[in-house]
């Protein structure tokens, strides 16, 4: 596995995963991705600084940025929607996101608020799509997708 987080460049052209879903607020539960994934032949992309610069008054741009060209690189993208946070930047991105033919995997905590809209709309426009409600069946989606 190969690891990118912002803001450093992903460059390459092999199978990579971005990571989408909660960080302020929330658990890092894109750790527990990163690791579940460690011995895979995959770039994960993750928007989760270890260190946000929070008083520079350009890091807010150069984040939005950093994720809008990594979600249009990524091979396909990871959502979690935990429960400490209605997420909705990520909304947004799952509502665009779920419009194209790009492999998504969606996850909800079960305790999530907006659960029941995430499902329905998923429903609509995704059918295929398979929601999980823990991090651990997600990357199972993930491995299966990998290992086709």
């Amino acid at each position: 596995m190969k690891y990118v987080e912002a803001p450093n460049k992903f460059l390459g052209n092999e199978k990579s995963l971005f990571l989408a879903g909660g960080i302020t607020g929330c658990p890092d539960w894109q750790q527990d991705v990163v690791k579940a994934l460690k011995d895979e032949s995959i770039t994960i992309l993750n928007p989760r600084r270890k260190n946000f610069p929070i008083d520079e008054s350009t890091a807010s741009f150069e984040q939005i940025e950093w994720e809008y060209l990594h979600l249009r690189k990524a091979s396909a993208i990871l959502f979690w929607f935990p429960h400490e946070s209605l997420c909705p930047i990520v909304l947004y991105e799952l509502g665009a996101w779920s419009m194209t033919d790009k492999p998504i995997f969606i996850g909800v905590d079960p305790e999530y608020q907006r659960k029941l809209d995430v499902e329905i709309q998923t429903s609509l426009v995704r059918p295929e799509v398979s929601i999980c409600y823990s991090i651990q069946y997600l990357v199972e989606q993930v491995l299966h997708w990998l290992h086709l």
